[in-house]
């Protein structure tokens, strides 16, 4: 079997990958090990017969450049629109990431650890691949990849345990926006009772509150912005309760019956947006109600019902509530796109130009102190033109956003593939670590180094106002880890936690990669 493995590089390699699959997918109590569940059986593998993981490297850094461009892609334009809202919890994320690197430093000096090993163990207790691969450039020893792969199960399960006491807590985030979950969007249709303009509803002009149908009369057709309301229209608002209540007295008085009911003149559907050319605009550019004569109420992203702001941009794979005259229907689908096949495929063109401008930064050369020169490689490189194209969304006809379903499935298989090989590289060496003197100093400094920098973050964004939901997943974003983020929305249904993870993610990776020279050089 040994010897089957060793000359057929490529069955081994995607041996590792569906065994590391699978007890990936093995739940231990709370803990779940997802994708990292290859690198351990990578590294057993390799402890096993060590010339199974030859001419792995190439595979190693396809696998990372995937994974790290697909988060910049998807982090990249909520990280931009947040920068201002969320400068504390960046400010406090790059400040405990300080703390750790010098907290690795001075505690593997104090325990005797050599350098490499520390870097190695500062990257797997915060659960930083792209930092390991900037460790083993820079140290250029095998044993930065053993003290990750040492470390990363002690970050994981730390990380796990401190996020669930945090999201359970009780705090009140004074500064924190609302959460959305749990409040679903209602429609109430009310009969105006004296004549106004649209503007002056204050819910609307504030966007919010939508509104769609209006029956005059005999006629039921869509409301044009900015239009007076008489008395006796009846008009149809699109809001949360509280919204919707405060535009009803402003406008009228409530009825029973619903005008959404009525559909002989306007019909109302959901729509995939699926055309790259609509994909990254904002409602109020698409100018629905010029070209169909229609009004987009609301947006489903996810799991979370959104109420179409105008300045809402839409995304690949959005399903969106249009209101609109029945002749116009097949008109805004057909715009629209309204395909689910369609909204899972990659443009390959943009896809390989943002691979290629990724790799090309990674490949420029900074300088740093004493002389030498610091390349971003292939983690920091693509990650950050990632979330440049991301915020960008669109130049000219390429899409550089992917869609959901896209981006998650190139992220998994990229992550997969750069853990199978780290693993088939580092087996040997971490077998001698587990048997040797340094083990138990090793693992000491690892969960010192989670627990110190997972408590530090869950704490500043107590004291900076943000509530624990948020909090949590500042937590979940600082590791950047899964499995973190999970354990924490499986105890509360709160979209800040995956909002505060959004921001964090990308941003501590590469605070993370700027940090590997600084410990290499104390």
């Amino acid at each position: 079997m040994a010897e089957l493995l060793e000359t057929n590089h490529l069955l081994a390699f995607f041996l590792v990958v569906g065994a590391g699959a699978a007890l990936g997918a093995i739940r231990f109590g709370p803990l779940r090990f997802g994708a990292a569940g290859a690198l351990f059986v990578g590294l057993a593998v390799s402890a096993w017969d060590p010339n199974i993981g030859n001419d792995m490297k190439i595979v190693q850094q396809i696998g990372l450049a995937f994974f790290v461009y697909t988060v910049g892609i998807s982090a990249g334009a909520m990280f931009f629109q947040d920068l201002r809202k969320q400068t504390s919890l960046l400010t406090s994320a790059a400040i405990v990431s300080l703390l750790g690197a010098l907290a690795a430093a001075l505690g593997g000096h104090l325990l005797h650890l050599p350098k490499g090993l520390t870097l190695g163990i500062f990257t797997g207790s915060l659960t930083a691949a792209p930092a390991l691969d900037a460790a083993t450039r820079v140290t250029g020893d095998p044993q930065a990849a053993v003290g990750y792969a040492f470390g990363y199960p002690i970050g994981v399960i730390v990380g796990i345990l401190v996020v669930t006491m945090t999201v359970t807590r009780k705090w009140v985030g004074v500064k924190d926006t609302p959460s959305l979950a749990g409040k679903s969007l209602e429609t109430l249709t009310v009969r105006v009772t004296e004549t106004v303009n649209t503007r002056h509803v204050r819910a609307w002009r504030e966007q919010r509150v939508r509104m769609s149908y209006l029956r005059r009369g005999d006629i039921t057709r869509v409301v044009v912005p900015g239009e007076d309301l008489e008395e006796g229209d009846f008009i149809l608002l699109v809001g949360d309760p509280e919204n919707i209540e405060e535009a009803a007295s402003q406008v009228g008085v409530a009825v029973d019956h619903h005008l959404e009911d009525d559909r002989s003149d306007v019909a109302f559907e959901r729509i995939v947006v699926s055309n790259p050319d609509v994909a990254g605009r904002s409602i109020s550019a698409l100018n629905v109600s010029t070209r169909f004569g229609a009004v987009i109420t609301r947006v489903r992203r996810g799991d979370l019902d959104l109420l179409a702001r105008d300045d809402l941009d839409l995304q690949l794979g959005d399903h969106v509530a249009v209101v609109v005259p029945t002749e116009e229907l097949e008109n805004i689908q057909n715009w629209l796109g309204d395909s689910e096949k369609r909204v899972s495929e990659v443009d390959a063109m943009a896809f390989g130009i943002g691979m290629v401008l990724g790799m090309l930064l990674g490949a420029l050369p900074f300088p740093i102190p004493g002389g030498a020169t610091f390349e971003l490689g292939s983690a920091a490189g693509p990650l950050i033109v990632g979330m440049l194209l991301g915020a960008l969304r669109r130049t000219g006809p390429l899409v550089w956003s992917l869609p959901t379903s896209a981006n998650l499935t190139i992220r998994q298989i990229g992550l997969l593939l750069f853990l199978a090989g780290l693993g088939l590289g580092a087996g040997p060496q971490l077998s001698a670590l587990l048997t040797s003197p340094e083990g138990p100093k090793a693992a000491l400094l690892a969960f010192f180094l989670v627990l110190l920098c997972c408590v530090a973050q869950a704490l500043a964004g107590r004291f900076a106002g943000l509530s624990a939901a948020r909090s949590a997943g500042g937590v979940a974003g600082f590791l950047g880890q899964p499995a973190v983020l999970q354990a924490a929305d499986a105890r509360v249904a709160d979209e800040r936690i995956e909002a505060a993870y959004a921001t964090l993610f990308a941003f501590t990776i590469i605070v993370k990669i700027l940090l590997v020279p600084l410990i290499w050089s104390i």
